[in-house]
């Protein structure tokens, strides 16, 4: 009897083109399977706060296989974009994300579409959960005219509505956030913008000149500052005589969260949204977090910290394995769901890289379009000494 079942279920797997592990999966329905559970997270630090958020969130089961799948899609498209650079398909500044994907996604979890966000220039992740397929964010990685700026602009310059991109001067995009939380605020539209900044431009001058109007004028900004330990080659302890960086506002209320918890950092997130909408903003966080990478591509990363400090991370600490142990514990995933999600991940990245090395570069003589996303009357000069070349949109 066992034996014509699994004839017959072999069969159906030809006739269907479904796996083993899709059958398993598939054999389960909803009803199986913890639509909501309720998990205890870290205790956030606070400054100027006599509250903060909860220690007791809520996640679903639908919400919980989205943000597994949007940090897993963001790990594999770094390790891509890893294997892309040392094959030098990828070739210039190349800053990665792995191992702070909790981050992105717990941040983009708890803002609207609507709000505004900018960055640092480690901001693949961030044009991901903004709304930009793998497929535009490595074309622009390698230079092609299907990126998502047009191959123009690189890893650190990809932008979408909304998202102001990554900036490659240092701590320079802290302002501009605050510019944009103004431009919210004049307009009265209950927007806000999350800021972003790393650990290593926590000391920019440019930063307490943001904090100090952000507060004058109680404008609705949310300020981050993404601690993965290190400010280049650099530990956080010998380049700050103060690592509380969520204290840095000084009048500024500000807390600290574990930034390798995707429900930490999504309900610390929402309580400082909701603070800013209410018009109490602005306020500063502090995501504590940890790049299994270098610095950049040219850095190796284990001169100036070891091999066993990052294994141990990756193994104690991994914000996706995190969430995978959360879900499958409290039966709100199967471990052939989670298999099959990977395996479909694997092969969108894997196909999105094989457009991105396929794509034509742009061609030279649209060196000066695409400077503005609407149509100004605008006229590029000092291209050439006998040419005047006009901004297309």
């Amino acid at each position: 009897m066992q034996n014509m079942l699994t004839l017959l279920s072999n069969a159906l797997c030809r006739i269907t083109g479904r796996t083993a592990a899709a059958r398993v999966t598939a054999s389960r329905s909803f009803a199986d399977f913890t639509p909501q559970a309720t998990f205890d997270v870290k205790k956030c630090d606070l400054h100027l706060l006599e509250e903060g958020p909860s220690v007791s969130v809520e996640l679903t089961r639908e919400q919980g296989l989205q943000y597994y799948r949007t940090m897993q899609t963001v790990r594999r498209m770094e390790l891509k974009a890893d294997q892309l650079y040392k094959q030098k398909i990828i070739r210039g500044f190349c800053h990665l994300y792995d191992g702070q994907e909790a981050c992105a996604v717990g941040v983009e979890a708890a803002i609207n579409p609507s709000d505004h966000l900018i960055t640092a220039y480690r901001a693949h992740a961030y044009t991901y959960t903004r709304g930009v397929a793998v497929k535009e964010i490595l074309c622009e990685l390698t230079g092609r005219r299907g990126g998502v700026s047009k191959g123009k602009g690189g890893s650190m310059h990809m932008y979408a509505p909304h998202f102001y991109g990554g900036n490659g001067i240092v701590g320079a995009q802290v302002p501009l956030g605050a510019g944009i939380a103004l431009a919210c605020q004049y307009k009265g539209n209950s927007q806000l913008c999350v800021t972003l900044y790393g650990d290593g431009a926590a000391n920019q001058g440019q930063l307490f000149e943001a904090f100090n109007m952000a507060a004058l004028w109680k404008l609705p900004c949310i300020f981050i500052c993404e601690n993965n330990q290190y400010g280049m080659g650099t530990s956080a302890e010998r380049a700050s005589a103060s690592t509380d960086y969520y204290k840095r506002g000084d009048y500024i209320p500000g807390i600290r969260v574990d930034g390798m918890d995707v429900l930490c950092v999504r309900e610390a997130v929402k309580f400082a949204a909701d603070l800013c909408r209410a018009g109490k903003g602005p306020i500063v966080m502090e995501l504590q977090t940890y790049r299994y990478h270098g610095h950049s591509m040219s850095d190796p990363g284990v001169s100036y910290r070891s091999r066993e400090e990052i294994q141990e991370v990756r193994s104690k600490n991994d914000p996706i394995a995190l969430l995978k142990e959360q879900m499958l514990s409290n039966n709100m995933a199967s471990a052939e769901e989670l298999k099959e999600m990977d395996v479909a991940i694997r092969k969108e990245v894997e196909e999105a890289a094989q457009f991105a090395t396929a794509d034509p570069e742009p061609p030279l003589d649209d060196m000066c379009n695409h400077i503005f996303k609407n149509d100004p009357p605008l006229e590029v000069r000092g291209t050439s000494p006998w040419s005047k070349l006009k901004s297309v949109s």
